[in-house]
């Protein structure tokens, strides 16, 4: 094979698979045919994501039998082996000190292909997908796999929280009509960097900035006991609520607008994560495995840091 289509097919590079591989479940105890090559078909797994090609057209020359490729991916998915990957990675760069505890919070839409509605599901979906305590598939999976009715029609959401360099730290997969505000508190439950080496797994950040949407008396109460600064500007309408009231209305939150510049990372994390076209349309029928998608990619991201940090 060409140097040309060698690049074309190779998903992770070897820093990154440095990094990886050793993170990945073993034989050891396991029952049935062996795993072969296991970064040949994570290699597929990440080629079928960034072209969004159907798993039945991943080429089995580069990558073996597209249904290998499939429950692997379906595998670690719901055992929560992504998961485990992207805390491994996370615990490394902590330790590092290369995570920046400022953190930013958002969601996009992404539009749900005809291949990932055909499923029986309500009418509209408020449940969540997240992964963080790595519980069985049947556990996590939403009743309506994610999948809701909004203004753009059949959507998904992601939720995003970022560290303050754009760096994903958590990523829920919801329905698309559901509201960015009341996802915050369940986003921030997904941050959970373990410890190199005793002590408890850091999930507290130091800031939290995001837009309007989460500017709800309900988060700022919420951000404030688990003591996390916000960096959250007042809606319109709840300053005008507040001046109406004169001096029973208290005073205005604290906001920091230098801060709050800053929260375009998240935004351009939004931007890079949408590069995999099987990401920016969702052709997943299961929210697990559209979501270990997001996971595999903040993998890939933390892994090329921390392979370029001397």
């Amino acid at each position: 094979m060409s140097s040309v289509a060698e690049s074309r097919f190779r998903g992770v590079s070897d820093a990154q698979w440095a990094l990886i591989g050793p993170l990945l479940p073993s034989n050891a105890g396991r029952r049935g045919h062996p795993f072969g090559d296991d970064r040949r078909v994570v290699d597929g797994i990440i080629y079928r994501f960034r072209t969004s090609v159907p798993w039945r057209d991943v080429p089995r020359g580069e990558f073996g039998p597209w249904q290998t490729v499939w429950k692997r991916h379906r595998r670690y998915a719901g055992d929560g082996t992504w998961d485990r990957v992207l805390q491994a990675l996370l615990a490394d760069a902590d330790a590092a000190g290369l995570i920046d505890w400022d953190v930013s919070v958002d969601a996009t839409i992404a539009r749900a292909h005809q291949h990932a509605t055909n499923t029986t599901r309500p009418d509209q979906d408020t449940g969540a997908s997240s992964n963080h305590k790595n519980l069985p598939l049947a556990e996590v999976e939403p009743e309506g796999h994610g999948i809701g009715r909004s203004r753009g029609g059949l959507t998904t959401k992601i939720h995003h929280a970022v560290d303050g360099r754009g760096l994903p730290l958590a990523v829920v997969v919801t329905g698309g009509q559901r509201n960015d505000g009341a996802m915050l508190e369940q986003v921030l439950d997904d941050i959970r960097v373990p410890r190199v080496g005793s002590g408890r797994p850091r999930t507290r950040p130091e800031s939290v900035a995001a837009d309007k949407a989460y500017a709800s008396g309900v988060n700022r109460r919420m951000l404030r006991a688990r003591g996390i600064t916000a960096v959250i500007p007042e809606k319109s309408d709840q300053i005008a609520a507040r001046k109406r009231k004169g001096s029973a209305g208290g005073r205005p939150p604290a906001f920091d607008t230098d801060a709050y510049k800053d929260r375009n990372v998240v935004e351009r994390s939004f931007a890079l994560v949408k590069q995999w076209r099987g990401i920016a349309t969702r052709y997943d029928k299961l929210a697990i495995t559209y979501r270990a998608g997001a996971v595999l990619h903040a993998a890939l991201t933390w892994a090329t840091l921390l392979g370029d940090t001397p």
